[in-house]
């Protein structure tokens, strides 16, 4: 974790912006720190590949690959979607086959699975990106459809209710491998892990009986208080999600921590609880970031493309972003979007109700996680003012409260000539996958 400390007088600040950056000038307000992520546990820098090897030679709570598979067996290996191209998939995908090769088995009986969830289906070139070069000039991607009955199998049904529908090809094979990357999280808490599951490679009605877990038990409560980025204690989406895996029970995970330069930071692999709870423990010491106020002011880039692809995929960024600052305060969000929305109930639910109210009893009468999107920006402009930076449509947004604007000069003009100057700011380059914490001040030790 890095607090990046910067007080009064400090210029100007460069922000990620899709594939470009915007730069805005702070010296007019009281910085009180730029808060960034770690992306590993000592500061040491060490290669990517080092990383790798490093968690493929030390499995947590599983025996290293060479000793689980058998030359006869088939493997499907489960990966993320282009909007988490950050993961640098195409970095530790041929050191895993690497080793899958190595305990004998043999290109042939190596699936490679896009857990697009309810997301659409990957592109070819897409695949490509996702492979690198050397991988997809051997392999192809298969996108898992929820909406595909021919591709979805029936697996058992959770305490919850939620009837479990997952991946068919995913459950025939020998031996199922989930990779991803491990981020804070606005519904399951923690990304990576059982998310390549479910909603990974669910059925579409199987997410949304999931995600539906995230609305509070009676109307008017909004998002339960238990679901939120860092937090599982309580979360019944969280809950509902182990329990489907543990129905599948994968034979193995490969999870990465990546930092704010955009590499590699930490791993960790065997398990798929086990390693993932010390994934956790890694996360949380690179990049829940502690701050000792609450500011007025939080300056929040998305972290630039793919993270910024969409606003759906944005909106992750203001779970971190409102952590930072006080109820009532402000936030400056930075997210190009140059996929447009995401999903075109996003834009439904922002612009077809006119009130915070409505857009949750719409969430309570069909939910759906493209929705849910929309409902946490709306919750967010109920209990802060939002100015935003977007190549969006400003009509999708304004309906909500947010104030739209082209550059992040135009929107901090504005902040400052409803607000003054001498605000106390937080910068956070990368809200994505930063959680801001709130340290309480230590008792005074008695004489």
């Amino acid at each position: 974790m890095e607090q990046s400390n910067q007080g009064a007088g400090t210029g100007t600040i460069t922000l990620p912006y899709g594939r470009e950056t915007q730069t805005l000038d702070l010296s007019r307000h009281h910085v009180l720190g730029v808060l960034q992520a770690g992306g590993g546990t000592s500061g040491e820098v060490v290669a990517e590949s080092a990383v790798i090897e490093h968690a493929l030679d030390h499995p947590i709570g599983r025996p290293p690959l060479h000793l689980m598979l058998r030359a006869t067996d088939t493997v499907c290996i489960v990966i993320s979607d282009i909007t988490r191209a950050w993961q640098r998939m195409h970095v530790f995908l041929p050191l895993l086959v690497e080793r899958i090769n190595a305990a004998g088995v043999p290109d042939s009986q190596i699936r490679f699975l896009c857990a697009t969830g309810s997301h659409r289906l990957i592109t070819e070139a897409e695949g490509h990106t996702l492979l690198g070069p050397e991988l997809s000039r051997r392999f192809s991607v298969i996108s898992h459809n929820c909406h595909d009955e021919s591709q979805l199998t029936t697996v058992g049904t959770t305490s919850y209710g939620t009837k479990v529908r997952l991946n068919r090809m995913a459950m025939e094979a020998d031996h199922l491998i989930l990779t991803g990357g491990i981020v804070f999280h606005d519904l399951a808490g923690w990304g990576g892990g059982k998310k390549s599951i479910v909603p990974g490679i669910a059925a579409y009605d199987t997410i949304m009986a999931n995600h539906a877990l995230s609305l509070g038990d009676t109307p008017g409560s909004g998002i339960h208080q238990c679901v939120r980025c860092g937090s599982i204690e309580g979360n019944r989406l969280n809950a509902d999600m182990q329990e489907a895996a543990v129905m599948v029970d994968p034979s193995f995970i490969l999870n990465v921590i990546v930092n704010d330069q955009g590499t590699i930071g930490a791993a960790v692999a065997g398990h798929y609880l086990e390693a993932f709870e010390e994934g956790k423990r890694l996360l949380d010491l690179s990049d829940r970031v502690p701050i000792e106020r609450l500011g007025r002011l939080a300056v929040a880039s998305v972290g630039g493309f793919p993270k910024d692809i969409n606003f759906y995929q944005s909106t992750k960024a203001l779970s971190s972003a409102k952590e930072a600052v006080e109820k009532g305060g402000v936030i400056l969000l930075l997210c190009q979007c140059e996929d447009g929305v995401g999903h075109p109930e996003v834009s439904q639910l922002l612009t077809e109700f006119n009130s915070h109210a409505a857009r949750e009893m719409e969430m309570r009468r069909a939910f759906t996680v493209s929705k849910f999107a929309g409902f946490l920006a709306s919750q967010t402009a109920e209990d802060y003012e939002v100015y935003c930076v977007t190549d969006l449509d400003p009509e999708i947004l304004t309906g909500i409260g947010f104030q739209v604007y082209r550059r992040a000069s135009e929107a901090l003009q504005a902040i400052e000539a409803r607000y003054g100057t001498g605000l106390e700011t937080y910068v956070v380059p990368s809200a994505s996958n930063v959680l801001p914490g709130l340290v309480m001040p230590s008792a005074p030790k008695s004489v």
